[in-house]
């Protein structure tokens, strides 16, 4: 499938409004779960592009909900304050320091600076965190870890590492009914009031599956999943995707991508989408024309 990358090209092929029409007309009054991150997240030029279509979404009367990350500034920030990090499968070990530093990195300024730049573009953003509203609870992320010397199995402590747990459908059902674009920050609350970091695609996975989301997106740094020559999926099926998995075909940050696409769609998502966030406007390419862009991953 040839990509589209860019807006001009997208409007001469496919951005007319009788063509777009049946896709929002499909997706109408559905809640749609994006999770932004990558360097969509770090270039305003696509900041700008990513806002004015998540605004879009809400006018023509689809309920977006945007989930962000922060991994490559929550690392910043930990440095120039002199916190070290050790890392187990790729997750950061946070100790009572580094769970206030991410909240505040995640919770404040990220989170803010997507407000304000949906704002600017003429949408009603209000940004959360996890904790607000109790919205999603979580519980500490146990992983199982293999000792490289002896090969005996230990569960690793994560620290203030969560995963989802309940979340407060009633309070995204009301911004939903409102002209509210939800912005959330992936942090979760504990039984007893403790913060938590969440993955985040993690926790967009969850948000989709409790609302039922009628699709997932995650927004990446790769144009999508790829076979073994290099070339993209443009679509496979839930059991196509577990095959990659259990076979090896896929590797690195693409492994928890799959798991998270699949975990949602198992849980009433229905469908999930892994797209280059680097491509302008990627979100319509793929919602509003015939062949879309990056892979979409459908049920069985």
């Amino acid at each position: 499938m040839q990509r589209i990358s860019d807006t001009k090209h997208w409007l001469r092929t496919a951005a007319t409004i009788s063509e777009a029409l049946p896709y929002m007309r499909r997706f109408a009054g559905r809640s749609l779960v994006i999770k932004y991150g990558g360097h969509a997240m770090g270039d305003a030029t696509l900041a700008q592009s990513f806002a004015r279509d998540v605004v879009l979404l809400k006018q023509v009367g689809i309920n977006p909900v945007v989930v962000h990350g922060g991994g490559p500034q929550i690392a910043r920030m930990l440095a120039r304050l002199g916190i070290e990090s050790d890392f187990v499968d790729g997750l950061r070990v946070t100790d009572a320091a580094a769970i206030e530093v991410v909240e505040m990195v995640l919770s404040g300024a990220i989170n803010k600076q997507i407000v304000s730049t949906i704002s600017a573009e003429g949408g009603t953003a209000v940004g959360l965190s996890g904790k607000d509203g109790r919205l999603i609870e979580a519980t500490p992320l146990k992983r199982r870890v293999r000792d490289a010397e002896t090969g005996a199995e230990r569960v690793a402590d994560l620290g203030f590492v969560g995963e989802p747990g309940h979340i407060n459908v009633e309070l995204l059902g009301h911004l939903g009914d409102s002209d509210i674009i939800p912005v959330i920050a992936p942090i979760g609350v504990g039984a007893g009031g403790e913060t938590y970091n969440i993955n985040a695609d993690t926790a967009a996975g969850a948000i989709a599956s409790a609302l039922s989301a009628i699709k997932l997106l995650l927004l990446t740094d790769v144009p999508g999943v790829l076979d073994g020559d290099g070339a993209l999926i443009s679509q496979m099926t839930t059991d196509e995707a577990r095959r990659m998995l259990t076979g090896g075909a896929v590797s690195g940050g693409m492994i928890p991508k799959l798991e998270t696409c699949l975990a949602a769609i198992e849980r009433s998502t229905g469908a999930a989408h892994i797209l280059d966030g680097r491509v302008p406007h990627v979100i319509l390419l793929e919602l509003f024309t015939e062949h879309g862009t990056g892979t979409m991953i459908v049920p069985e």
